[in-house]
């Protein structure tokens, strides 16, 4: 989605850099200008916001995912399913397939974000907008 002001290249670098940090820059960014007194633009606002909420769905499916791979590893000829997910391939940069999707979407978040678009996530990208205002 295209914004509807123009926007500034500060604040594309701080919006794909919270991409690339797991939200981190986008929060010290957000302390920074609480202190400050500053007003957070709608467009750094959107990225911050869905960079976190991504990076906290991201630390629950993972440790969902851990307690999946515990009970699948114990069931004989099923627990060479999470080791071939995982495993590294020399085509993707010896990267296994989870790396190589995770580092595509972040990547596609950051590159957008430095575009000065708003990225498009299914779902969360919709939370995000009722949540800062912008539908």
């Amino acid at each position: 989605m295209q914004p509807s002001r123009p926007i500034y290249p500060i604040e594309r670098i701080i919006s794909a850099a919270t991409y690339l940090t797991a939200g981190g820059v986008g929060f010290i960014w957000l302390i920074i200008a609480a202190v400050l007194k500053k007003h957070v633009t709608q467009f750094l606002l959107y990225h911050i916001m869905q960079s976190i909420f991504l990076s906290i769905a991201y630390f629950l499916l993972v440790k969902f995912a851990e307690l999946i791979y515990i009970i699948l590893y114990k069931i004989p000829l099923i627990n060479a399913i999470p080791y071939l997910i995982n495993m590294p391939i020399p085509v993707l940069f010896g990267l296994s397939i989870v790396q190589t999707v995770t580092t595509a979407i972040i990547l596609y978040l950051a590159i957008t974000a430095g575009m000065g678009l708003y990225s498009y996530f299914p779902w969360v990208s919709d939370i995000i907008n009722i949540n800062t205002g912008r539908k």
